[in-house]
């Protein structure tokens, strides 16, 4: 009987991909708190894993054969995040502790997540060795 990896595994591989981009989001909107005329960004995790879960695929489309192959496997879509503060004046609208929040948040999730896997691997390695460590 052959073991179908993608299915014992693969919603929750793809969770564990938007919550790493989602992280790099997120550490990208800290980083530039203080530069003038940025905007914080975001992905929508559930829109993401809807996307996912029916299967949709976000390939990049090539228009010339030099250019880079992309593929969002998975991803939400970028988004720009509504701001809760007043202007500054300098059209930057990232709000620290939102952003902290937002990164420690998606974090234990991304930490839960990989648990989540590890716990099914561990039960592959248990069935394929019929029990035995």
């Amino acid at each position: 009987m052959a073991i179908s990896l993608d299915k014992l595994m693969g919603f929750t591989h793809k969770a564990v991909q938007v919550r790493t981009e989602r992280m790099e989001v997120l550490a990208g909107n800290l980083a530039n708190a203080n530069t003038p005329g940025y905007k914080a960004r975001d992905i929508n995790f559930q829109d993401a894993m809807r996307s996912a879960q029916s299967g949709r695929s976000q390939n990049l489309t090539r228009t010339h054969e030099n250019h880079i192959k992309g593929n969002m496997q998975g991803s939400g879509e970028m988004q720009f995040r509504i701001s809760n503060q007043p202007d500054t004046g300098d059209g930057n609208n990232v709000d620290v502790q939102v952003e902290r929040n937002a990164f420690l948040d998606n974090g234990l999730r991304y930490q839960a997540s990989v648990e989540f896997l590890n716990g099914k691997i561990k039960g592959m390695k248990k069935a394929i060795s019929g029990g035995q460590s």
